[in-house]
Formats: structure tokens, sequence, C-alpha cells
């Protein structure tokens, strides 16, 4: 090959804005490699392999494709060294997110439901044929075997049926036969109550609100699906991701779009007074787990 019509070649590959080139000439300075080109689920994969670290968070963005990876406060010095080293293998494939405050169980010591000195929300009252179940947040139902409906711990709601976390978010609590006061609706607070009669999968940008016994009803909407997060106790995957907002014992709440079901408040980064993101454990696959229905 001429030297001029190698000139020519570059000069073209130049102007066609063409982020890597190739070697034309053995004695030619190497460019910088191109970052990989990859599927959504290759990255997700990469992410969950290489940058698992507690406060971050990642979703597929239905419109775009694009991945957007989120990190918390805790996340700087060599951490977020560490997961940028991974997103940046994928160039404009993934855009890193700043989350306010940090990632969290919504969790704390309180009102409305108790176990194990926490307290938590109930989320909705489900049941299989006469036996009665409610539904919570998996990391709350692994506090304890029993549950109350008091902060004394004197009256018994129930005990644990089922729990998973991490890799979900859900509990199932079988009510003592002599609780019979569980309605198939959600409290509003505001004196009225949601009636609840089926549930069903979110979809993104889907209006939504939020029930829980710390910061009462919320609204927002749907900002993402089958997100995951990196809790410092483990990871759990296939949330629903919104801009609801949500405070410590808002954990296990209710996710809801007029009467349908959709989720349990896992945790999230913000609160109520700023404006937050909040991560819902989607309903349907506790439902289908356990064979119970919202009434």
């Amino acid at each position: 090959m001429k030297l001029n019509s190698v000139r020519r070649t570059a000069a073209l590959l130049a102007t066609a804005g063409l982020a890597a080139t190739t070697a034309l000439l053995a004695t030619q300075a190497s460019a910088a490699p191109s970052p990989v080109i990859a599927s959504a689920s290759t990255i997700t994969s990469t992410l969950s392999r290489d940058a698992s670290i507690p406060g971050t968070a990642w979703m597929t963005d239905q419109k775009t494709g694009r991945i957007i990876v989120s990190y918390d406060d805790t996340v700087s010095g060599a951490k977020f060294d560490a997961l940028t080293a991974v997103t940046k293998r994928f160039g404009s494939q993934v855009t890193l997110e700043k989350l306010p405050g940090v990632l969290s169980k919504r969790i704390s010591g309180g009102q409305a439901i108790y176990g194990g000195g926490y307290r938590c929300s109930l989320g909705f009252n489900v049941r299989s044929g006469s036996t009665y179940y409610f539904l919570t947040a998996g990391h709350c139902t692994n506090l304890s075997g029993t549950w109350y409906a008091n902060s004394s711990q004197s009256t018994v709601l129930g005990t644990r049926y089922g729990t998973s976390f991490p890799g979900n978010d859900y509990g199932i609590v079988r009510y003592s036969t002599s609780y019979t006061n569980h309605p198939g609706n959600v409290y509003l607070y505001n004196g009225s109550y949601q009636d609840i009669t089926a549930a069903g999968n979110a979809s993104v940008g889907q209006a939504v609100k939020r029930s829980g016994s710390t910061t009462g009803v919320r609204s927002g909407s749907v900002t993402g699906l089958n997100a995951t997060v990196n809790y410092a106790e483990g990871t759990v995957t296939g949330l629903i991701r919104t801009n609801v907002c949500a405070e410590g014992g808002d954990s296990g709440g209710s996710l809801f779009a007029g009467s349908i079901a959709l989720g349990l408040t896992s945790g999230g980064s913000g609160n109520c007074s700023s404006g937050g993101t909040t991560f819902f454990q989607p309903v349907t696959e506790v439902l289908s787990r356990y064979g119970v229905s919202v009434y």
C-alpha cells in the first residue's frame, strides 16, 4: 500500500468520526481501545459478577436500552473506582447516576406490625381458601418468627410462614386464628381505605401510590423494572423502581394503582422531605410462590 493512500484512508476514517482505528502500518501509534458493545443482559451479568458493591443499584432503561447504574453516598474512593472500572468497559451503554443519601432497607422501631424489636408495615392481606395471611418485606420477616399488632407485643397477629431475603425481598405471615380482623384493603391514612381486588405487574410510567406506617400514603410513578439493588446485607434482583419516597418503618408496605396490588416496599434512598427513590418487590411473584391471592 502506498503511503499517500494510507493517509487518505486515515483521513476518511477521522472524518467519519469513528471511535477506534485499525493500525494501518505496524509503526503507527495504536488508538485507545473502543468500549465493548454488549447486550443489556451481558452488561448486567458483568455488573453482578464484578460490581455488586453495597450502595449500588442498576436497571435497564426501557426507552433507551441503556443500563442506569446508581450509587449512594457510601460509594466513594476505592469503591467508586471499582464501580467505574466496570462501567467504563461499556462506554455510553451505561449511565452513572448519584442517589441522595444511603440505599437502605426501610425499617425502624415504632408502630404498625412488630417483630424482633422492629417495626415494619403490612403490605397486603391474602388468603388461600379459608386460611388468611399477610405479606410484608422479607428483610422484616427474617427478623422474627412472631408478629404483633402493638409495640408492647401483647397482641399476636400471626407467625412467619415463609421468608426470602436477600435474592428476593418478601415474607408471608399466617394470621392467628384468634385474630380475625384482616380486610382486603389498604389504609390511606386519611380515614378511608382503598379496596384491593386484583394483583398485577407494574409498567414504566404507571402512576402509583405507596402506603406505609411511617410516612402514610405517597404518590409517584414507576421509573424502571427488573432493577438490582445491592444492600449491605445482600443483593436483591427483579425489583420495581419508583420516584415515590419512603422512610424507615415503611418496609413491607403496599404499592398499588387503584384497586390493583403491585408491590411490597423493599428499600431506597432519600426521604419524604427532599424526595427519594424507592424499590419494591413485585407482589405477583409472592402470590405465585405461596399459592395465595388478594381479596
